[in-house]
């Protein structure tokens, strides 16, 4: 499935599903290059843990949303590791509230990291994918961006839209056998819902059939499958992983 020489890029991997993506990919024997915004003591958990498994990975302090930040963080992957096989786009933020209420600073906020980072990285690692006609990209979209959240009208914009984005660079990319896809993950266990008080914690289970989170590693396992050669006739196509979530 994997070999040594292959090379991923996981955007926003100090933590949660990014963590837990890069940890499996490394598992598999895939070499990794992690961003991280601001949490260096995180991302350093990251790298420890695949260290203890035996895998190689770098970090880098990236801000997604930033074009220049982006080029060179990708010429640096050339110059020192190699042209990138796989890119899981992972980085993204949410900053809620009701449209009539949220300033055009927390919509442009959200779009800059969420979509807009998506656009940046998958761009760069296109170019290097397009010289060796390989490569596997994973956008991380969520369940709002197919059903829509009330109060995350700017996620779920920025959600549907890294859907679209990854139906239609599928369609460019397929001549130079680079697949992409996404995977809508619905509400999982990270910091986030960590932080819900119980009454909200409960209503959200009480939506999903399987009457429980999502662990970060059940989302992480299917960013490899559809990264890997047993996914080479898969692509263009939206992986849910929701428990069965009610409208999701």
């Amino acid at each position: 499935m994997f070999s040594g020489e292959e090379l991923a890029v996981v955007t926003g991997a100090s933590r949660g599903i990014g963590r837990a993506i890069a940890i499996d990919l490394a598992r598999r024997g895939v070499t990794t290059v992690l961003t991280y915004v601001a949490n260096e003591e995180e991302m350093g958990k990251t790298l420890q843990q695949i260290e203890e498994l035996g895998g190689r990975a770098h970090a880098y302090q990236v801000d997604v949303s930033v074009e220049k930040e982006v080029q060179q963080f990708f010429r640096n992957i050339k110059k020192h590791h190699g042209n990138v096989n796989i890119l899981v786009n992972n980085s993204g933020i949410t900053k809620d509230g009701f449209l009539p209420l949220m300033s055009s600073t927390k919509w442009d906020d959200v779009l800059n990291v969420n979509l807009r980072g998506t656009y940046l990285c998958t761009r760069e690692a296109v170019k290097q994918m397009m010289v060796q006609k390989k490569g596997a990209i994973v956008n991380i979209a969520s369940t709002s961006g197919i059903s829509g959240t009330s109060g995350q009208t700017n996620y779920a914009a920025s959600k549907g839209g890294m859907i679209a984005f990854t139906k239609s660079i599928a369609q460019e990319a397929a001549s130079y056998q680079i697949r992409a896809n996404a995977v809508a993950p619905g509400f999982i266990e990270t910091d986030m819902t960590k932080s819900m008080d119980q009454q909200t914690l409960k209503q959200m289970i009480n939506l999903i059939p399987l009457q429980r989170l999502g662990k970060p590693k059940e989302v992480a396992k299917m960013v490899s499958f559809l990264s890997s050669n047993d996914a080479s006739y898969i692509t263009g196509k939206v992986f849910t992983v929701d428990g069965g979530l009610i409208n999701g």
